[in-house]
């Protein structure tokens, strides 16, 4: 099901695809296409959004699961009882064994005293006097044969009781162990259940997370600015700057940032091309956090908080582009959102982002500081609280909507394979996508 990546892909495509991707098509044009809402994609392109399931089916797997889950329990807990009932008396197994054993016990003291009979009888034969009438001598003999095959039938008697109380047992232990891999089975089952249910609760949790009218719109700005070379092993600042353009205070503002390679010429991207390989190590540091704070897909949000109306909140980025990485071209780009305490909520309907050449590094040969070759713009001010700066450098899209024919890209790069570059990229494609899609319900 997996509805997060597919709404990702699916709508992240028209916000990530013309800035990450696209621009890196030899025919890609700055201009945006004319809106065609009733282009259709082409044969080669699926759209990601016919996979996503409705509310209804995700409810329907939700109580599939539930009842699957539930039937998982119940198998459990018959398991368990069918064990418990193993060792009760009144149960067939354990009423056969014990009464073999109790059987077995009886032939073994029957043959103890018929042993014992027949070890009497024989010493009667020894302590005949030496006088003894033929008669006496004729009643001992008697007497010993008679306690011998008493002892013969009375061992016979113990075996037989014996194999049959080791057979009832053997049954009963087999029954257990049968029982204990019955309830293994049962509780893997369940285990494997209760996993399918939490994930077609969390699918369902997060559709109806993300059906919030949320407004898009032009309340809040982000504008990026940055060197236009990044030399690889050394790191490069860039400054973010977050506004609040509405007319009223943001309750809580937060930004997101991601940075990619862009393909070069040449590199076949396809269904099996591992999009991870373009992402960009990105960190950020505000006045309110001072140490450098790792981008990554599970801590994405830059935090800016609250934030006045006409403020501006300030951010550095600090990108590092591996040492041993080749020549090429990269891009940065960033967004934001809001949420106030009345349940409102919105995303800039803008985003920003600046282009850059890679540099390959020079051997071991120092290398000035990126701020030292190019400077980055510094922003007028560092705080959310003021509202007299001025935008920064970059620039800012609309996001493009249409296919790659619209935009003059080339066909190697499908629109869905460029959207699914966009989730690699992290969780912050995620929250464009989730607000998009909520704007586009409201």
């Amino acid at each position: 099901m997996k509805i997060r990546r597919i709404l990702a892909t699916a709508v992240a495509a028209a916000v990530t695809t013309p800035v990450v991707f696209l621009s890196a098509a030899p025919a890609f044009a700055d201009t945006k296409p004319s809106s065609a809402p009733s282009q259709k994609p082409a044969t080669h392109e699926d759209d990601p959004e016919d996979d996503m399931p409705s509310l209804e089916e995700l409810k329907a797997a939700v109580a599939e699961a539930q009842k699957a889950y539930d039937e998982a329990v119940a198998d459990v807990a018959k398991a368990r009882a069918d064990i418990e009932a193993l060792e009760k008396a009144d149960h067939p197994l354990k009423a056969a064994a014990d009464a073999a054993k109790k059987a077995a016990d009886a032939a073994a003291v029957a043959k103890t005293a018929a042993d014992e009979a027949l070890a009497k009888a024989e010493q009667a034969v020894k302590d005949l006097p030496v006088d003894a009438t033929e008669e006496q001598k004729t009643a001992a003999a008697a007497a010993v044969t008679a306690a011998k095959t008493a002892a013969d039938e009375a061992a016979a008697a113990k075996t037989a009781a014996d194999t049959k109380a080791k057979e009832a047992s053997k049954a009963l232990a087999d029954a257990n162990v049968a029982a204990f891999k019955v309830l293994g089975l049962a509780q893997k089952v369940e285990k494997a259940a209760k996993e399918k249910l939490d994930e077609a609760k969390e699918e369902l949790a997060f559709y109806e997370e993300i059906g919030e009218e949320c407004t898009e719109g032009s309340d809040l700005k982000v504008a990026l600015s940055g060197p236009k070379t990044v030399t690889a092993g050394e790191p490069a600042i860039f400054s973010l700057r977050v506004t609040n353009t509405s007319d009223r205070t943001l309750d809580l503002v937060n930004a997101f940032a991601n940075a990619v390679r862009l393909p070069a010429d040449g590199d076949e991207i396809d269904e099996d091309t591992d999009f991870e390989k373009f992402v960009l190590p990105l960190e950020w540091s505000s006045p309110d956090v001072l140490e450098w704070t790792s981008i990554t897909e599970k801590y994405d949000t830059i935090e800016v908080g609250k934030l006045a109306k006409g403020a501006t909140y300030d951010v550095k980025l600090r990108l590092t582009v591996d040492a041993k990485a080749a020549a090429g071209k990269g891009e940065i780009f960033g967004f934001g959102e809001y949420e106030n305490n009345d349940g409102s909520c919105g995303i800039g309907e803008d985003y920003a982002d600046v282009t850059f050449s890679i540099l390959a590094a020079k051997g071991d040969k120092p290398q000035p500081k990126p701020s030292e070759t190019t400077p980055t713009p510094a922003p007028s001010a560092t705080t959310g609280g003021n509202t007299n700066t001025t935008q920064q450098g970059g620039s800012s899209h609309t996001p493009v909507n249409g296919s790659l024919a619209a935009t003059g890209a080339n066909n190697t790069l499908p629109l869905g394979l460029a959207a699914a570059g966009a989730v690699a990229l992290g969780a912050g494609a995620l929250v464009v996508a989730r607000r998009r899609k909520a704007g586009a319900n409201a």
